[in-house]
């Protein structure tokens, strides 16, 4: 750090005035003698004493640290240090400017999806009437379903052409239809909250997903959250009863109902993806809250390599350093034991994902394209010509998917390394 950049962030003193950027102030769900004080637009947020609440309204009125020091000791007999409030405000990006200059604090924010979506215009999609019409649709296909039982999906709908070049092609498109109305649901959901959101290309394990950023659903209390987390399968699951009643009740031509057997399989699938809470799908967040942990997935993989830490250590004591010490034993009592078992479900889950992945997911993948390149090649020396088409299709589509795959893998990764580079001594 150069002498520059110390000059450039303002120092904190008694004297000191402090504008924070807008923020939302709300009760702890867990913690009634707490709040929680946050930035929606950047998904900032910090857990504070309720005391802190009011020294935030004192110092965003204008009144010096000093002061208002003094004015919370005289109103509530406790004695804070608002400096060190202060500094760990501006570190989490909460602070604007300090004695009128910018605070210092760079916290890149990246511009929501739809910003004119308010909450006024989607509110009414999780009303009353929403819900009776929903659970009037579920309930009608169910009830077709056990009458039946034929409209429930199979693999045999993946391949509803013998091309199956074409068959990746066209299910692939409705894969990607499906996922961005399934993160659609969650951002309208987040804004039927008034909170902001942004759908972006993400990696989890081995696959390539699409996700929802709505970190800013913090502001909102948690019993609200769920709508967030669950609006994504919510829809989806409307999608395939929708799907089935029109199957069942007003038979399309043969090709439309083949696709639209493909559309409920996809579906399905991406579902049961849902199902992996040891990857933070939306059923790993709906879990977090149900537990009462503020970072599940985080804690559980530093448990988990403690514990590796600690088993190599035994092993290897010449070869391996001590651990230093279980990151879980600073958390509450139910977090931790929360903590513990989800960090062997987080072991265990992905060491099989993996594991299943490099076994039949990569010879498979391997093997098509060893085929589909093949059969381009004979078709370019007077083969079939609709093979070879086939063929490069499939080359093509795998291609770009591990392509955007990669490239996410890669961003993701680098901006990661680069903040903990940036907040190393």
């Amino acid at each position: 750090m150069t002498a520059v950049e110390i000059e450039a962030v303002p120092a904190v003193g008694a004297a000191t005035r402090v504008r924070f950027h807008p923020l939302r102030i709300r009760p702890s769900d867990d913690d009634p003698d707490s709040v929680v004080v946050g930035r929606p637009d950047v998904g900032e947020f910090v857990e504070l004493p309720a005391i802190g609440a009011r020294a935030v309204e004192l110092l965003d009125a204008g009144v010096p640290v000093g002061a208002a020091e003094e004015r919370i000791a005289a109103d509530h007999d406790v004695d804070l240090d608002l400096v060190d409030l202060v500094l760990a405000l501006r570190d989490a990006g909460l602070v604007a400017e300090v004695d009128g200059r910018p605070s210092g604090a760079g916290h890149r924010e990246d511009r929501p999806h739809l910003p004119r979506l308010r909450a006024r215009h989607v509110r009414w999609l999780f009303g009353p009437a929403a819900k009776v019409a929903y659970l009037a649709l579920v309930a009608a296909t169910l009830a077709t379903v056990v009458r039946r039982p034929e409209l429930l999906p199979s693999y045999r709908d993946f391949f509803w052409t013998d091309y199956v070049g074409l068959a990746v092609l066209v299910n692939t498109a409705l894969f990607s239809v499906t996922a961005v109305l399934h993160e659609f649901s969650h951002l309208v959901a987040a804004r039927s909250l008034g909170a902001p959101a942004r759908i972006r290309f993400a990696t989890r394990l081995h696959h390539l997903v699409l996700e929802t950023d709505v970190t800013a659903i913090w502001s909102v209390p948690r019993r609200y959250r769920y709508r967030v987390y669950l609006s994504g399968l919510l829809w989806d699951f409307a999608v395939v009863c929708a799907a089935l009643m029109v199957m069942a009740y007003a038979p399309p031509h043969p090709l439309v109902e083949g696709l639209l057997s493909a559309v409920v399989l996809v579906i399905v699938m991406s579902m049961a993806l849902q199902l992996h809470v040891y990857m933070r799908t939306d059923c790993y967040f709906v879990l977090l809250d149900l537990l009462r942990c503020r970072n599940l997935f985080q804690d559980g993989f530093a448990y988990a390599r403690h514990v590796l830490r600690r088993c190599l250590h035994a092993a290897l004591p010449g070869r391996v350093a001590a651990s230093t010490g279980d990151p879980s034993a600073v958390l509450p009592p139910h977090e931790r034991r929360a903590v513990r078992i989800y960090a062997v479900a987080v072991v265990l889950g992905s060491a099989v994902a993996l594991s299943s992945f490099l076994v039949f997911g990569v010879p498979i993948v391997v093997h098509g394209a060893i085929q589909a390149g093949s059969a381009v090649l004979a078709g370019a020396t007077g083969g079939s010509l609709l093979a070879a088409v086939d063929g490069a299709v499939v080359l093509v589509v795998e291609g770009t998917l591990q392509a955007i795959f990669l490239v996410t893998f890669y961003r993701r990764h680098s901006r990661r390394r680069r903040a903990g580079a940036a907040a190393a001594p």
